[in-house]
């Protein structure tokens, strides 16, 4: 790795000595977990609400799929911001703090009568969904071994995993119940349980040395991350545009009732779960083949839907491919990221949060664009070519700079 003139974020990081502080504070690590459960649910709630928020609120697909790019673009500036403004901060108030926004966030979110409330709904979680992680892999670093991270990180990304599970075919089926209204209050409620976990097992996480603009920028001229973060460009905006207007695709091209819906977005969820594991036993092997053989995968199983998605057992097929690419990319570029700038926790994972918001927030507004003026199909599309630039581009590169 690029040496860095910088004071490095991790000199209060536990010792590896196998001293009584070196002990691991795995219960901590689970509440982080409940945390990111809680914040991919919300985040991922517009995508299987997006039909009936549209209608509710007498606005079009593509504009209601714009709760995703607020929440994205907020995030993005969040995450750096938090991570400096919030130096000199104990650690747990500010877990804390970022909880509890997101709890407000989805109450908001649950009363909102016009798309501007909505909106601001969005743009909430977005602080807490760019403050959590971007502090999630040095909170990590804190609580555990530093040789225990990659078994603390495959934690805290199962409850990613159990979010892609559950917040999607819930969702769809919740609000087939309730209304999309309460579907949002019960991920508030699941916003409260993870705050309760977190205000029983946090410890005290007193400021290391704060990091600065400048810690960024040594980041930055690494060409590891460089790599990294342009695969996260373009792969999570292939991945979102497609998967923000995955409920018009099967709604219309292949022709699924709230049952077949349901099913769908769990096959995706349950591949979600595996694939998180997967990704992890991959990444210990090779960061460059996890992350190119998850985005790879991604792009043939957009290919898939776009040249039969009218075939139904081909779309539960290509569906489930897709939540286990999508399971597996996101802890392969994880481990690469903080690999390449362990000095640096907290400064490299804002700058991967940086980037994951930006494709997002690219992707919904392009998968926007293209369902308003073209159909799903044209997203789809979208998503096959962009994922695939993404897998060239690893495959091709990545390897000069290991």
């Amino acid at each position: 790795m690029t040496d860095c003139a910088c004071s490095p974020e991790s000199t209060s990081y536990p010792p590896t000595d196998g001293s009584e502080a070196a002990r691991a504070n795995w219960p901590a690590v689970a509440s982080l977990s409940f945390g990111v459960f809680g914040l991919v649910t919300a985040e991922f709630l517009p995508a299987s609400l997006l039909t009936p928020m549209a209608l509710d609120l007498g606005i079009s697909d593509g504009a209601a799929g714009q709760a995703v790019t607020a929440t994205a673009v907020v995030a993005a500036i969040a995450g750096p911001a938090v991570v400096v403004g919030t130096g000199r901060i104990d650690r747990r108030y500010v877990v804390w703090a970022l909880s509890a926004l997101l709890i407000a966030s989805n109450l908001v979110a649950a009363l909102s009568t016009n798309v501007a409330m909505l909106l601001v709904a969005r743009m909430a979680l977005g602080v807490a969904l760019g403050g959590f992680w971007s502090l999630a892999a040095a909170l990590a670093l804190r609580l555990v071994p530093a040789q225990l991270l990659p078994r603390a990180m495959a934690l805290i990304f199962t409850g990613v995993s159990v979010a892609t599970v559950c917040a999607a075919p819930l969702g769809a089926y919740l609000s087939s119940l309730w209304g999309w209204r309460l579907t949002f209050a019960a991920a508030a409620g699941c916003g409260a349980l993870a705050l309760l976990s977190q205000l029983l097992t946090m410890p005290r996480l007193p400021p290391a040395a704060a990091p600065g603009f400048g810690s960024f920028a040594a980041v930055l001229k690494r060409p590891t991350v460089q790599f990294g973060l342009a695969t996260v460009l373009l792969v999570v905006s292939a991945h979102f545009a497609g998967f923000t207007y995955m409920r018009p695709f099967l709604e219309r091209v292949s022709k699924l009732d709230v049952a077949g819906l349901s099913f769908a977005l769990l096959a995706f969820g349950v591949g979600g779960f595996l694939g998180n594991i997967a990704g992890g036993a991959l990444s210990e092997r090779s960061g460059t083949l996890a992350v190119g053989a998850a985005s790879l995968l991604i792009a043939l199983a957009a290919a898939a839907l776009f040249v039969a998605g009218t075939s139904t057992m081909l779309t539960f097929a290509a569906t489930a491919t897709w939540g286990f690419a999508f399971g597996a990319f996101p802890v392969s570029i994880s481990a690469w990221n903080t690999k390449a700038a362990l000095d640096h926790a907290e400064s490299a994972g804002a700058l991967l949060l940086v980037a994951f918001q930006i494709a997002i927030a690219t992707g919904a507004v392009l998968g926007g664009i293209l369902v308003d003026a073209a159909g799903p199909t044209a997203v789809i599309a979208y998503t096959a070519l962009a994922a695939a630039a993404g897998t060239t581009l690893i495959l091709s590169l990545a390897h000069r700079v290991r």
